[in-house]
């Protein structure tokens, strides 16, 4: 585990390096979720670059799993930050250049943002479960796991990936349950996106609905939509062989092969 320093926070990540990797290969950028760190990755990060000869890039947010503290108070502007400011300085700081950005949840929002609002040159764009709207789907699921952090082990299942689970969960919960961020909207940075994209997203999504789907293919140029039956919030878990095969495919095209 290495660290980088981006706007004076201590950030940790990994490279992870395929057994066999190909030069012609982009790197893949991985973004955690919401509640998310390195850890929470497990190993598909590590299968995914196995599977496509890919190096991957996993990193942890401020505040989450090992990184720093966040420097401020977050605010509804949160995730164009990351994906205006933290990430392409992130890309800069590691010498990555033409990556694939894969995110998930909110991850997959910073991705969106990363690629349609900043001059980021990038190969392609994976999004799993996605947020480019509020859905009332989406309050609902963030209260659930308000009051399941309240009255279960939740907490300290969390706790395994966090140096301050605490600050992690309400961080989160806390903002995305204010009022002010029931306008929150992203779909101006849809249209701009030059690169191609894969979104997928299953059809149990406890956070969102398909809508969040058809809205990225309405608007951006190139997408290519990956639907899963018998999933729900964290497609690269409950069908991890679906994923790697689309996301394999994905990045042949990218190749050209």
């Amino acid at each position: 585990m290495k660290t980088v320093c981006i706007k004076g926070v201590e950030l940790e990540y990994v490279r992870l390096r395929s057994s066999h990797a190909r030069d012609d290969a982009p790197v893949i950028v991985f973004l955690h979720e919401g509640l998310g760190s390195i850890a929470m990755w497990r190993d598909f990060p590590q299968k995914v670059s196995d599977a496509t000869g890919c190096e991957a890039v996993v990193y942890s947010r401020a505040g989450y799993g090992r990184s720093g503290a966040e420097s401020q108070p977050r605010d509804v502007r949160y995730m164009h930050e990351q994906g205006l400011e933290v990430l392409p300085e992130l890309l800069r700081r590691l010498s990555i250049e033409r990556p694939v950005l894969f995110g998930h949840s909110d991850g997959g929002s910073i991705a969106l943002i990363c690629a349609g609002g900043t001059d980021a040159e990038l190969a392609g764009i994976i999004v799993a479960a996605p947020h480019v709207i509020v859905e009332d789907i989406t309050i609902r699921g963030i209260e659930a796991a308000r009051d399941a952090y309240r009255s279960t082990d939740l907490s300290a299942r969390l706790g395994k990936y966090h140096s301050d689970v605490d600050s992690v969960f309400w961080a989160w919960n806390d903002i995305w349950l204010s009022p002010a961020f029931r306008s929150w909207n992203i779909e101006a940075y849809l249209p701009r996106i030059a690169c191609p994209v894969l979104a997928i997203q299953g059809e149990d999504d406890e956070y969102g609905t398909m809508d969040q789907l058809d809205r990225i293919a309405a608007q951006c140029g190139d997408v290519d939509l990956v639907k899963l039956a018998d999933c729900r919030h964290s497609p690269h878990k409950d069908q991890e062989r679906a994923v790697i095969e689309a996301v394999s495919a994905f990045v042949c095209r990218l190749r050209g092969d």
